[in-house]
């Protein structure tokens, strides 16, 4: 059994969280400059058994999709395109940013280090993962 890779896609940057070999434990795997995404898992990919991959979608409060869509759409065919082998999951990532700030807060870092965006994408792409996980679409 492979890894579940999760992807918070942004148009600067990307956060990646990964499950441990036996999908027990998501963790923050980190960030990755958008347009060195592909190459980061073609990487990943050759070092590391991963079977699932997970997308975050990225919906309004009404559960329409938000503008973002756009870039994560066309992102989410090359995926399926590149890596025919993995399957790939989109899962509704709303409030993951407010709720990683929170928990980046809740954690007692300083100040400084709150301020690093890129710790927020990574940090949401975890609560995308261990949202996933807890679903009952993962559990069927």
């Amino acid at each position: 059994m492979g890894r579940i890779l999760a992807i918070d896609y942004g148009t600067k940057r990307t956060g990646i969280a990964v499950t441990d070999p036996l999908r027990i434990i998501p963790g923050g795997l980190g960030t990755v400059a958008t347009h060195e995404l592909m190459a980061f898992l073609t990487g990943y990919f050759s070092r590391e058994q991963v079977d699932m991959i997970v997308v975050g979608y990225p919906t309004n409060m009404n559960g329409e999709e938000s503008a973002s869509m756009k870039q994560i759409r066309p992102f989410v065919e090359k995926l399926r395109k590149q890596y025919p082998d993995k399957e790939i999951v989109m899962f509704d990532e709303r409030f993951t940013s407010v709720i990683a700030q929170r928990a980046i807060l809740d954690s007692g870092i300083g100040k400084m280090a709150r301020r690093n965006k890129a710790l927020v994408d990574e940090v949401s792409a975890t609560i995308i993962l261990e949202s996933y996980m807890d679903s009952k679409q993962y559990r069927k």
